[in-house]
């Protein structure tokens, strides 16, 4: 497994997390999850739902939409904006689900974004779609990835390998791959089996 780091769990903003307030602190996270959870509501709502403490206006719904690579998507369709996502999202496709749920966290704009599993269960081709809006959405803020794809995370700041619970390993994408250890291993095994 591959954790992207950023920045210290143990601090945010040079403030020991453990005496931040908790209501505050999850008002600056935002996550995009392996199966996001979406509601039996408009697409738009589901948007949204990324601030629930004030009117979000269409203007930054759409604004949202667009960074996160779904904008075209909904403006082709006949109800647009307003369209049912479905329970649960059963309308869309997983890779369309993903993106709304970027979407969300964008308009969010919490200064840590947490990205698990985001993109283990899509296909190459909605892999790549999602992984550019998640590349919008990863800009200008802390972001720690989890994931077990090797194009999720090859470009990021540091890389921690976990084995069995323990850091094992940490560094770039290069100075692991120099070390031949843990991370090489598992790289080649995923580049050999055509998995990137």
């Amino acid at each position: 497994m591959f954790v992207e780091v950023n920045a210290l769990l143990k601090m945010l903003d040079n403030r020991d997390a453990k005496k931040l307030n908790i209501h505050w602190l999850r008002l600056q996270m935002g996550i995009v999850s392996q199966e996001p959870v979406l509601f039996d509501c408009s697409l738009a709502e589901n948007i949204a739902y990324g601030d629930n403490t004030r009117e979000v206006s269409m203007k930054e719904i759409q604004m949202a939409a667009e960074a996160a690579n779904i904008h075209s998507f909904i403006d082709q369709l006949p109800q647009k904006y307003d369209t049912q996502a479905g329970d649960k999202g059963t309308q869309l496709s997983g890779g369309q689900k993903q993106r709304i749920a970027i979407a969300r966290a964008i308009l969010r704009n919490p200064k840590v974004l947490l990205l698990d599993e985001a993109t283990s269960a899509l296909d190459t081709e909605s892999e790549k779609v999602v992984q550019e809006a998640l590349d919008v959405a990863r800009q200008g803020r802390t972001c720690i990835v989890v994931a077990h794809r090797l194009s999720t995370i090859q470009n990021a700041n540091l890389i921690a390998v976990f084995q069995r619970g323990v850091v094992v390993e940490q560094g770039t994408h290069q100075q692991l791959l120099a070390q031949r250890g843990v991370y090489y291993s598992l790289v080649t095994t995923q580049l050999g089996h055509g998995r990137q």
